[in-house]
């Protein structure tokens, strides 16, 4: 086989490339799923580990050939000080009560936000950079198209891997073993010692987490089991450091002072026959269910641990009860995929405490709380059925949205009941004679509007972006900055690909827009968000694929059918989609959000293509990348849907810049 420049024949250039894009997107996932369940900080603010991997890869890119080596040499060093320094210094929830702990108490035990934050997000760069640093060279030693060909496939295949090892629940030290393995044959026989001792420390750090009493891991979280000493409790559960569920005697749940029999004792006239309950968990609102004679009770959770862990160990064995009918599914997804007509829907204690894995302010459970939500629980409801929530709600102004989205749901005011520790049961039913209650709900104030589908932020009182972010947002793009001319990059060399920058901030925005279609049509997942990740790898690599077999392409057409594809996405409403039956919303879907990438690629692979220094021009494409990370925290404001706007104003942008970079960039 032909060799390369390097003397390395191509197929072994290509697998190589090929293990060292699927080892960068594999310790990307790891690191966001990993970090996330052992600083609670990360739970809420997932994308710092994305966007530090962006900027540490497309630093990778942009340093010169010759250049950097040094990043290559000591890469596994910064990867096992992470993993140590996170094992030593974990970020958990205290608690000292046996009540659940609502989301928004922040008592942590380890370092302070402000060391812990940039510490993670430094050594992520750092880490990234090296494994960026490895595929760059390999990239460069091929034809672009090639080259972006055979990283696509690795990133497939690092995608799938981590996808695969999800539903296996494999735990953390099996994540390990498999970067160490690839770190260590992308490190060649040179860096056996080098990279053996600090991988060695690493899966030594991992081994121990994995072997701790009660340490197990689910699709979403990291999950410990712990015996509780007293009566009134069984078993505690704790998910990513919170403390998050515990299971505990019938007779305990049925007390006259439990939140759990309210939504019952509110609704006599009720028969209570058909129950559904979402967020089923491990099984306490199963079991008041049955208690009150329910025939069948739809137990609807979307952690297949969880559930599992409330079959083998809750004291009342609910699950075993041959009236309830298990589902491992999203909640929101059941309500708009059944049929089925319920007495009495439990919205049971939706409390996810991580993020949509590429979405970086949309939980789990936020499209269950918005007025659409609620809209599709009634419409699920008996003629004299009846709805009913409850939390622990930290904020008064909380209630208040709540309440008030079934106040206008329903046409009247829910009951409201209060118990200790700002938890709150609200109980909605279809007429104002479906519900019997001591007090019904009063705004305490000025009512916040209520969530919608195109802004699914409950937990979130005005449109705006916190300052919190806003800090840290611009903390990240100042230390870019930094970083980019402190590797030794020179910045006006990389002006020459403000195109590339562009339509990676582009590209990044239309693939969160597409996480975010996809939670609301088909739920939020893990497994819908690993699928919507590998079609759009896969919508990436046709563009490619059909690129390298053209002469040349139309950039003129490809634009107009880009913002085409945009404006059709923009004019057909999300609740159209919804209300198709599956298969069409699927094909729906899959037509919406993905004929804008494929387009979107051609035309990015034709530019690759035809650029001089294709590797500088992938790294600022990444860096572009890392940015639209930041712009997508515009969607705090203006919702998802006007996030279409950025998209075509980046690509606007774009193809602007193309014009003055001549058409023909390889001559610039």
């Amino acid at each position: 086989m032909k060799p390369t420049e390097s003397g390395q024949s191509v197929g072994s250039v290509r697998w190589r490339l090929v293990l060292a894009s699927t080892t960068m997107l594999f310790v990307e996932l790891a690191l966001i799923r990993w970090a996330g369940a052992n600083v609670v900080h990360l739970s809420y603010f997932s994308n710092f580990i994305l966007l530090g991997s962006f900027l540490g890869i497309g630093i990778g890119f942009l340093i010169p050939a010759e250049r950097g080596q040094w990043l290559k040499r000591w890469t596994p060093i910064p990867l096992a000080v992470l993993v140590i320094l996170v094992r030593e210094y974990p970020v958990q929830v205290r608690q000292s009560s046996s009540e659940v702990l609502y989301f928004t108490a922040v008592k942590t035990t380890g370092l302070p936000e402000w060391v812990t934050l940039p510490a993670i997000f430094l050594l992520t760069a750092v880490i990234m950079a090296g494994i960026g640093k490895i595929t760059a060279d390999l990239f460069r030693l091929l034809p672009s198209l090639d080259a972006y060909r055979y990283d696509l496939l690795g990133s497939i295949t690092g995608s799938l891997s981590f996808a695969v090892l999800s539903w296996l629940r494999a735990p953390s030290i099996v994540w390990g073993v498999l970067a160490a393995a690839a770190m260590l044959v992308l490190g060649g026989r040179r860096n056996t010692l080098r990279y053996g001792i600090p991988l060695t420390a690493m899966v030594a750090a991992l081994f121990l987490e994995t072997t701790t009493s009660g340490i197990s891991w689910s699709p979403y979280y990291k999950i410990e089991l712990k015996p509780s000493p007293t009566t009134t409790r069984t078993w505690y559960i704790s998910a990513n450091g919170v403390p998050h569920q515990s299971t505990a005697p019938r007779a305990v749940l049925m007390r006259e002072d439990s939140p759990y029999r309210q939504a019952y004792d509110q609704t006599p006239r009720n028969p209570h026959k058909r129950v559904l309950i979402i967020g089923a968990g491990n099984g306490n609102d199963v079991a008041i269910a049955l208690a009150y004679g329910a025939e069948r009770v739809d137990a609807v959770e979307i952690d297949p641990r969880l559930q599992e862990i409330g079959s083998q160990l809750h004291p009342s064995r609910p699950y075993d009860d041959p009236r309830v009918h298990v589902h491992i599914d999203d909640g929101r997804a059941f309500l708009e995929r059944t049929k089925t007509k319920y007495d009495l829907i439990v919205l049971a204690l939706p409390d996810s405490l991580t993020l949509v894995a590429g979405a970086s302010n949309l939980r789990l459970e936020s499209y269950l709380f918005t007025r659409q939500a609620f809209e599709a629980a009634r419409d699920h409801l008996t003629p004299n059925g009846a709805f009913a929530m409850y939390n622990y709600y930290r904020e008064s102004w909380l209630v208040d949205r709540f309440a008030g989205s079934l106040g206008d749901v329903y046409g009247h005011a829910p009951c409201m009941t209060t118990f200790k520790r700002n938890a709150a049961v609200l109980v909605a039913g279809m007429t104002p004679a479906d519900q019997s209650c001591a007090k019904t709900w009063q705004p305490s104030g000025a009512v916040p509007a209520a969530a919608s589908d195109d802004h699914p932020f409950p937990y979130l009182l005005h449109r705006s972006i916190p300052t919190l972010y806003l800090g840290a947002l611009g903390t990240i793009l100042l230390v870019t900055l930094l970083s980019v001319r402190l590797t030794g990059v020179r910045i006006r060399g990389t002006v020459r690909y403000t195109d590339m920058f562009l339509l990676g901030a582009a590209f990044m925005l239309l693939e969160t827009k597409n996480v975010i279609g996809f939670a609301l049509y088909f739920g939020t997942t893990w497994l819908v968000n690993a699928l919507v990740f590998f079609g759009v790898l896969v919508a990436v690599l046709a563009a490619v694929e059909v690129r390298r077999r053209l002469r040349r392409v139309n950039q003129l057409l490809l634009q107009l059918l880009l913002f085409g594809s945009l404006a059709v996405v923009w004019l057909v409403p999300a609740g159209a989609v919804l209300s198709l039956p599956f298969a069409a919303r699927l094909a729906a879907a899959i037509a919406l959000a993905f004929t804008p990438i494929f387009c979107a690629n051609l035309i990015f692979s034709d530019r690759l293509a035809l650029a001089p220094d294709p590797t500088s021009a992938f790294g600022a494409n990444l860096l572009g990348a890392m940015t639209g990370g930041a712009i997508e925290y515009l969607a705090l404001v203006t919702g998802y849907q006007a996030l279409l706007l950025v998209v075509a104003a980046l690509y606007l942008g774009a193809f602007v810049a193309m014009r003055f970079a001549g058409r023909n960039p390889a001559v610039t």
